[in-house]
């Protein structure tokens, strides 16, 4: 039901800014289709309403076993902010960004031996559901790795005093966009396969 309504949401909102009907399933598609990276950003802050749902929609993803290894750090402190942009930049939060996430996995959630690395999975899976839900509500976002680089691991964990049981996977700076990138069509079919490597 709530992904019903999830859905038709997302198409009220889509025909009222393209001034075209279109079903629910269209308009998962486009959201999806039409995603880009955005790197620059007014000085308009996300509202905390923003912000929560975005945290929610994060929280509504896939994970191994259903463990939910995740943690969510939001910052908007614009001293934080500003040492996070300097000391890594390639986070683009010195973008004028007024808020970032930073998308953590909880070891001590995770699951255990080898299955441990699933957290890599689910929190990739969580970050994906955010840039996705910042699109539809005309936000702009961008991923910027964290995992595996042992450097800006360290850096992010000295800024944020982040426990060594959470590992920073990735920053994720959302804003209203003062860009406005192009859509780029990734399809290539040499990367498909049907039943067997051939």
């Amino acid at each position: 039901m709530k992904k019903t309504i999830l859905m038709l949401i997302g198409a009220v909102v889509l025909a009222s800014c393209t001034g075209k009907q279109t079903s629910p399933q269209e308009a998962v598609v486009d959201n999806i289709m039409t995603r880009v990276s955005v790197r620059q950003f007014t000085d308009q802050k996300p509202s905390d309403e923003q912000i929560e749902q975005l945290l929610r929609c994060a929280m509504a993803a896939p994970s191994a076993m259903n463990k939910q290894p995740w943690a969510f750090c939001v910052v908007d402190d614009p001293e934080l902010l500003r040492q996070i942009g300097d000391s890594l930049p390639n986070t683009r939060v010195q973008n004028n960004a007024q808020v970032c996430f930073v998308i953590l996995g909880d070891l001590r959630k995770a699951l255990e031996g080898e299955a441990q690395e699933f957290w890599i999975h689910d929190t990739s899976a969580a970050a994906e559901n955010l840039l996705l839900a910042a699109h539809s509500m005309g936000l702009g976002a961008v991923w910027c790795a964290i995992q595996p680089s042992p450097e800006r691991i360290g850096k992010l964990r000295s800024i944020l005093s982040i426990p060594s049981y959470l590992v920073p996977l990735c920053v994720i700076p959302v804003g209203y966009p003062a860009e406005q990138p192009a859509v780029k069509d990734k399809w290539n079919t040499d990367n498909v396969y049907y039943n067997a490597w051939q």
